[in-house]
């Protein structure tokens, strides 16, 4: 993103003599608090995936279409937590070498299940059709792949199959795939409409090889329940050679440089970028991001809930509790009320504008597919008013940035322009 570099002046003079008003145990106990922050929201999403899994578990054994239904709002549920996580994403490199096994997409789902005679995917993946659920062994080129025990470890491993980034074998997206199945719609009103009979067992069974698609679906959501639980333990207290205890021995400034990096990040080339600008500009439901259930407007505002949790210091929990500590927030409203305040104020925008897309999913049926399409001015400009909101809000990371102390911070821009 492009500051002149009157504002960036303006902002080093504003907050000059803050850096040295903070002391290091403010910077020590916001960091600390940044931490329980992140396993409370990694314990949450473990948690709900546990239950996802348990879901699956009841669809798999009884096939109807109040298990499979059961599954969905499972799944709805796990999203939650999950989408509050990454903002500790880009300013982490263990969540982010971490995350693609969990939250990867777009993907050629062809290379799961079956898909429409008309799919399109990307051109020269060798993967995009392969469907592991109709065949027991992959022709990649020279190499013949043997998929006939499908496990956590095989699905593991066949991400970035060929290479490819649009291969992706397991997480949120495939288990979504896998209950949903292929939304069809375009821009047009509905989401993926998968038959509970995909599960079925024996006469029962449509698309064929539905033993097969219960084993995937039980495999995903198996690594899914076991990844979470590795990235919780990451953040919890009292123990001596995890992550938390490895953030919390560094320099405080490279603490706060890591929450705002992220924060920002996760605003701008993130969350405006690569989730909203790029779907808009191509109206491409393609590039939804949780384009088989038409979830996408729920996802981006617990995205930009996930940014207001670590600038308030405050976490939602999924029982309801709230978890509270010093904040970044805490931290200038001590030096300078005014600028906190209006600081504030963006953040307060930026989560009002992406929610109005929550508004539109919930109240006049009209989800993000539909916003993005190209005869859809009023849906357009929904979406243009999010993306400017998230810019506004990322000049306000800066700003806390400046008075904080952390210079040069520059948070990913995903090579947008905006």
């Amino acid at each position: 993103m492009n500051r002149s570099s009157l504002a960036i002046a303006c902002s080093a003079l504003i907050f000059s003599s803050v850096a040295t008003h903070v002391s290091a145990a403010s910077n020590i106990d916001v960091v600390e608090h940044y931490a329980d922050i992140a396993h409370a929201v990694f314990s949450d999403a473990h948690a709900t995936a546990v239950d996802l899994n348990a879901a699956i578990d009841a669809l798999n054994q009884k096939p109807s279409a109040e298990t499979l239904q059961a599954a969905k709002e499972a799944w709805f549920a796990s999203r939650v937590p999950y989408q509050q996580t990454e903002v500790f994403r880009f300013g982490n490199a263990i969540v982010d070498d971490w995350e693609g096994q969990l939250n990867a997409w777009p993907l050629d789902e062809g290379l799961i299940d079956y898909v429409a005679d008309d799919y399109q995917y990307e051109l020269g993946n060798p993967g995009a059709v392969a469907n592991i659920v109709a065949n027991n062994a992959l022709k990649m080129g020279s190499e013949t792949l043997d998929v006939s025990n499908i496990t956590p470890d095989l699905l593991a491993s066949l991400n970035e199959l060929a290479g490819s980034e649009a291969n992706v074998a397991t997480g949120y997206h495939a288990i979504e795939f896998l209950l949903w199945g292929q939304d069809l719609n375009g821009t047009n009103a509905g989401a993926g409409n998968r038959s509970y009979s995909d599960f079925a067992y024996g006469e029962s069974c449509t698309n064929g090889n539905c033993d097969r698609r219960r084993a995937y679906l039980k495999a995903a959501a198996e690594l899914l329940v076991a990844d979470l639980n590795w990235m919780e333990n990451q953040w919890a207290s009292g123990q001596k050679d995890n992550y938390r205890a490895t953030l919390l021995t560094e320099n405080t400034d490279n603490g706060l440089r890591k929450m705002l990096f992220g924060m920002g990040s996760l605003s701008l080339g993130e969350l405006a970028g690569e989730r909203m600008k790029v779907a808009l500009e191509a109206n491409s439901t393609e590039d939804e991001h949780d384009c088989f259930s038409d979830n996408t407007h729920n996802s981006h505002y617990y995205n930009e809930l996930g940014i207001y949790n670590v600038f308030t210091g405050s976490y939602k929990r999924v029982d309801g509790t709230m978890l509270t500590g010093p904040s970044l927030y805490d931290m200038v409203k001590a030096v300078d009320p005014s600028s906190a305040k209006a600081i504030k104020a963006d953040f307060d925008n930026a989560k009002k504008e992406v929610y109005r897309l929550v508004e539109s999913a919930e109240n006049r049926n009209v989800y993000f597919d539909q916003l993005i399409a190209s005869d859809n001015a009023a849906g357009n400009q929904l979406v243009n008013d999010a993306i400017s909101a998230l810019v506004a809000q990322t000049k306000g990371i800066e700003q806390i940035a400046a008075a904080v102390g952390v210079s040069n911070l520059n948070p990913d821009t995903a090579d947008h322009q905006f």
